[in-house]
């Protein structure tokens, strides 16, 4: 059934990614919370290098909401030479500056610098750090650009699955065409000009009956700018029926023409004072 955003009676969609590579992260909860953002983004491979509390770990299915599959099948490293062995194209996350003579991207050019890459059947790796001191100078060696991110220099430590996600969120807007699951439902056409000007003319008719068009020679200014208003919200025919039948109530009262009311209260209050 679908849940809070999770529809698992919808197919997993695999889209051809980068690996996401984490080196001796700490926390099985911020591998489970990596898996999560990975399959948010519709990427699938993970690899680790040496995870302190080992692998697998079944603290990791707590925060990744769902996304098992990825835990299941990440793959296990010694080292990040090995993780990156196959890959041809690989960009290291460092909060750091490592004083390397690379090419440094933010996460949006990072992706499209692997989106062609992918496509074109490579293989490609983003690799994030240690939670408590990210990559070492010798792993971002490895690298052949370095990834950073737009931060708050007093405060620039990311949790990794934040640090994940923000990357694999610049990917898939290009992998999907950046099209959105869904849009503004279309349950009704745009009102005809003549269903519109039938209830406009409702409108002003009232509002002449309670001598609203003051003084006399703004009338026609004041009707213009008041159509104006109502051609402004581009209402459909839905909304001209419902319109005119909440102006047709607050002119004739749910059982009749209004005699009472809030206003009609205040005048006799006002008309007892004097």
């Amino acid at each position: 059934m679908p849940g809070a955003g999770t529809d698992r009676t919808k197919e997993w969609i695999g889209t051809k990614g980068p690996v996401i590579v984490l080196v001796e992260p700490q926390l099985a909860e911020n591998i489970g919370a990596v898996a999560r953002a990975m399959g948010n983004f519709a990427l699938s491979e993970l690899r680790l290098v040496k995870p302190r509390d080992g692998w697998p770990n079944p603290d990791a299915s707590r925060t990744a909401s769902g996304a098992d599959r990825i835990l299941e099948e990440a793959k296990l490293y010694p080292t990040l030479d090995a993780a990156i062995a196959d890959c041809t194209l690989v960009i290291a996350a460092t909060a750091r500056q490592h004083d390397q003579i690379k090419e440094v991207v933010g996460p949006e050019q990072a992706a499209r610098d692997l989106f062609p890459h992918v496509e074109a059947g490579n293989k490609a790796a983003l690799v994030f750090g240690r939670e408590r001191n990210g990559l070492e100078v010798h792993e971002v060696g490895l690298a052949n650009k370095i990834l950073t991110l737009p931060v708050n220099p007093a405060f620039a430590s990311l949790n990794l699955g934040q640090a994940v996600i923000i990357c694999a969120y610049e990917f898939y807007k290009l992998a999907s065409g950046n099209a959105l699951p869904f849009e503004m439902p279309n349950f009704s056409p745009p009102a005809a000009k003549g269903k519109f000007e039938a209830f406009f003319a409702t409108v002003v008719n009232e509002l002449e009956r309670h001598e609203f068009f003051r003084p006399p020679e703004k009338r026609d200014n004041m009707i213009v700018n008041l159509r104006n208003i109502f051609l402004r919200l581009n209402p459909t025919e839905q909304d001209m029926q419902t319109l005119h039948g909440v102006v047709r109530t607050l002119a004739q009262g749910a059982k009749g023409p209004a005699t009472g009311g809030f206003f009609a209260a205040e005048r006799r209050s006002c008309c007892a004072i004097c």
